[in-house]
């Protein structure tokens, strides 16, 4: 293999440094960010080597520019054939690279800085298709309580329900983390970036959630052990998204033959959609859903809930008198590659 240049090397220390440093540490990324950002800059590496016939003894930074990086996108588009908008989350992932190495080299900041004028791909809006009431009563019905799995599905559905958390902010649920026997019971949720909120749990909610833990923790639980754990993996291992969609989209079958509402193909997205604007339905402050739903901001709900002006306008009415609440806030001869002295999977 020929001998990477000094700038092939010093991108694959930057490459490392970003990935399990900076976003896994300092800036508290998810694991599944740091995946996105890994595979996009993959992705990137790839592009250069099978497109540009680049590897480690011929990269220079320059292959940074934003000439580049938009014969990439177009190779994503054309080539991979990826939507828009998995192009302009790969585009975000490299912005967010470039701005990384411009705060360890000031000499890279044009590279940011044309990144940044770089023109995301137009998409359309997919608008999440919402439940009613009704549709989400139907659906609670469905599961057969005569069953340890189907008690289980029933607890893991009231319990996403009743307090719209994302689908790994449910299956990641530790037994530490649920309060059942305070005078007010609640749950502390880990969202995105490690944020941690406080979700308060109805009767109804801790009923079946105490009634779960009996049938599938009947001693006492380790606190580290996961709520809704794998059957396979144990207590330490997470119920997968894969088998919980599995059974979504088998009791949404049935729920639909009984109530139409109850959208085939349903997912668990759509069961914390559907929570929020039940929420704004029944005039919760708008300040108060974006808290509970772990946004950062208000307008992100508004999008989010995809309102009318309407809506918008009373949501937004909400807000007048709330000045006064406070809502809680080796490079040796296997690394034949430039994506592999980086340090990144192979693309193919």
């Amino acid at each position: 293999m020929k001998k990477p240049n000094k700038e092939a090397c010093m991108l694959a220390r930057y490459i490392h440094d970003w990935l399990h440093g900076y976003t896994a540490s300092l800036k508290a990324n998810s694991p599944h960010t740091v995946k996105n950002y890994s595979d996009a800059l993959s992705l990137f590496i790839h592009f250069l080597a099978s497109a540009k016939k680049i590897d480690g003894s011929n990269f220079s930074f320059k292959l940074l520019s934003h000439n580049y990086i938009e014969e990439w996108i177009l190779w994503l588009r054309n080539t991979r054939k990826c939507s828009p908008e998995t192009c302009n989350n790969r585009i975000a992932s490299i912005r967010s690279f470039l701005k990384y190495l411009a705060t360890r080299d000031i000499s890279f900041i044009y590279l940011a800085q044309e990144a940044a004028l770089i023109p995301r791909q137009k998409s359309i809006k997919k608008k999440v298709c919402g439940m009613s009431k009704k549709a989400v009563k139907t659906l609670m019905t469905v599961p057969d309580t005569n069953t340890r799995t189907g008690r289980r599905d029933l607890a893991l559905l009231v319990f996403m329900y009743s307090t719209a958390a994302r689908i790994d902010e449910a299956l990641s649920l530790k037994v530490n983390q649920l309060h059942l026997n305070a005078a007010k019971p609640y749950a502390t949720i880990t969202g995105k970036g490690n944020k941690i909120r406080t979700l308060y749990l109805l009767p109804k909610a801790v009923a079946h959630i105490k009634q779960y833990l009996s049938d599938f923790h009947p001693t006492i639980p380790e606190s580290d052990s996961y709520v809704f754990y794998s059957r396979n993996k144990g207590y330490y291992g997470k119920m997968s998204q894969t088998a919980l969609a599995k059974q979504l989209r088998k009791y949404a079958v049935i729920a639909h033959e009984i109530c139409l509402e109850v959208p085939l193909g349903l997912h668990a997205h759509q069961i914390r959609h559907a929570k929020a604007s039940h929420w704004l339905e029944d005039g919760m402050n708008i300040v108060q859903i974006s808290f509970l739903l772990g946004h950062s901001n208000v307008q992100t709900t508004m999008i989010y809930l995809d309102i009318t002006t309407e809506q918008e306008e009373k949501a937004l009415a909400t807000l007048e008198d709330e000045n006064d609440k406070k809502i809680p806030k080796k490079w040796k001869d296997s690394m034949n590659t430039l994506a592999s002295l980086c340090g990144l999977s192979n693309m193919n």
